[in-house]
């Protein structure tokens, strides 16, 4: 069989496989991530990854530790989290139609990095991702920009269902700190927005996000953002709207935003129908924000629980085509983690996470939560736990040498089945 021909029939089988997944997502009652996805559509990349999409703009992140009004400073925060959203939702699919199901980590997976922004000035951010649970799946990550102290820590899951498209809501939180000149510290507590998937009816899924969100602050300060998609008959895709006010006065406007998450959004003093030049604050456009590259070790000098490393031989497989390989080595993947969770259970042992700790109850939460309506919990039964950044726990992960090449072979035999 000639090139041609052999693209043709991998065409069509692809093809059917999809409209089998459609099939079955149509008829499944219950959290879609259960399900096997076709190995065409699966990604080379983890979830865990995710977490570094925060801060791809890391001067942006860092920027309100410099300014000493609160009021702007809620602004340049409201500003940061927007710029986030192409990256943490559109970046992998430029193009649209190319969005690919992440792999699900397994517990206990790490992905470590750090971002050096020598042009925007903000130095050395660090990002620490762990995937914390797995049963339900939650990943937790802190990014901490070194030079001005600003942290951000969070934890999400994901609950996947079907109504005429597969519709994702977020479970978690992100609390950002950021110290100021004055010696203290404010407090962010962000809500994560619903999503749903675009494009399936033609093979083509991209994300577009609906609902609200919101930015509440230690300092009196809220955001609401709304999202919306193209409609039938007006619309554009990637549509977003947000206002910012004193907590608990939502009519008294001090900003407002518009624009598309994906291309260009402007900030606005006062309310949307005073929007012009003579009230314009900021405009940001995406395309003219190039990001920061994440570093990452090379593989070699991970530890072997690192994404990248762990997941090799599937990126591999994903990179050249080889379906076959792909679902075998995800497969041994899968396998040695569910022998592991039995051996634990067996065993009356439980996994020690790296970097993180749940805890019985968090001082934003408690002080912030009931401004967005999130449970002062944090939903932690959804998640496994109400998690937060461990510095002690850290530290000694930082001092712990890398298992030696024996150590590490036997730590994928076990953990990954490779």
């Amino acid at each position: 069989m000639d090139s041609t021909s052999q693209q043709s029939a991998s065409a069509h089988a692809n093809s059917s496989s999809w409209t089998s997944f459609l099939k079955s997502i149509a008829s499944f009652n219950g959290d879609l991530s259960s399900l096997t996805a076709p190995p065409f559509i699966v990604s080379a990349k983890s979830l865990t990854e995710f977490s570094s999409y925060w801060a791809e703009h890391p001067a942006l992140l860092a920027a309100p530790a410099a300014e000493p009004d609160a009021e702007k400073r809620a602004v340049l925060v409201l500003k940061w989290f927007l710029s986030t959203l192409k990256q943490q939702y559109a970046s992998r699919s430029e193009q649209y139609g190319n969005e690919k199901k992440p792999l699900n980590p397994f517990l206990g997976e790490l992905f470590l990095g750090t971002w050096e922004d020598e042009s925007g000035g903000s130095g050395t951010t660090e990002l620490v991702s762990e995937q914390v649970s797995h049963h339900p799946p939650a990943t937790a990550y802190s990014i901490t920009n070194v030079p001005t102290g600003v942290h951000l820590e969070g934890y999400n899951a994901q609950k996947a269902s079907f109504k005429s498209t597969i519709i994702i809501k977020q479970i978690g939180h992100a609390v950002l700190t950021v110290p100021t000149a004055s010696g203290t510290d404010d407090k962010y507590l962000i809500t994560l927005p619903s999503l749903h998937i675009e494009g399936l009816l033609f093979g083509s899924p991209f994300i577009e996000l609906d609902g609200a969100s919101h930015i509440t602050s230690s300092t009196g300060y809220t955001a609401r953002i709304d999202y919306s998609g193209k409609g039938w008959l007006s619309g554009k895709k990637n549509s977003v709207t947000a206002v910012l006010y004193p907590t608990g006065r939502e009519k008294d406007v001090l900003y407002n935003v518009a624009g598309q998450w994906t291309k260009e959004f402007s900030i606005y003093k006062g309310a949307a129908k005073h929007n012009g030049s003579s009230t314009l604050v900021a405009a940001y456009e995406p395309v003219q924000s190039p990001i920061v590259p994440l570093t990452v070790k090379p593989i070699e000098a991970q530890h072997p629980l690192e994404t990248r490393r762990a997941w090799k031989n599937v990126a591999t497989a994903v990179a050249a085509g080889d379906l076959d390989t792909l679902s075998a080595e995800k497969t041994k993947i899968e396998n040695a983690q569910r022998d592991l969770r039995a051996r634990e259970k067996a065993e009356g042992r439980t996994w020690e996470r790296r970097y993180f700790t749940a805890v019985p109850e968090d001082a934003t939460l408690a002080s912030l939560a009931q401004n967005v309506g999130l449970a002062a919990d944090g939903d932690s039964d959804k998640t496994g736990g109400l998690w937060r950044f461990d510095s002690t726990k850290a530290a000694a992960a930082r001092k712990a040498p890398l298992p030696t090449e024996a150590e590490a072979v036997e730590i994928a035999r076990e953990y990954l089945g490779q």
